[in-house]
């Protein structure tokens, strides 16, 4: 019988960074403005908790993300995964996947610059953690 991490398949392409970064969105197809904030990020793809009822499904949305240090937000475009209501209550926030379909070319660098940088940081905290003095 196999066991259950033989069988356990990875989906993820890229390593997810637990990171709060400020995030502006819109929905297709409507004009309101929603802001949250990160709960990972990787490179083609981040999640968040969204309160707004229309984000559904495949939804696709204009993102700015707020990146430290950059001068300017990094703009993309993602769809909507995945959405989990937190609870059962009604009106009850939801997390979010969403699938970054496109960022724009003048941002890719700073946003790859930036998580590899978080990669490289959080290299270094484990790698001092686990140092024997």
């Amino acid at each position: 019988m196999p066991s259950l991490r033989n069988d356990f398949i990875e989906r993820r392409k890229y390593l997810r960074l637990y990171t709060p970064i400020p995030i502006t969105y819109t929905v297709a197809g409507e004009s309101n403005i929603h802001r949250t904030v990160s709960k990972n990020i990787s490179a083609d793809g981040l999640s968040f908790e969204a309160t707004n009822s229309g984000l559904t499904d495949s939804a696709m949305v204009e993102l700015k993300l707020d990146i430290p240090a950059a001068q300017n937000p990094i703009h993309a475009t993602g769809r909507v995964v995945w959405k989990k209501k937190i609870s059962l209550e009604d009106g009850a926030p939801h997390d979010c996947g969403i699938e970054l379909t496109e960022i724009e070319e003048d941002n890719k660098n700073t946003f790859l610059k930036f998580l590899c940088d978080l990669m490289y940081d959080a290299g270094e905290e484990l790698g001092s953690s686990t140092k024997k003095h």
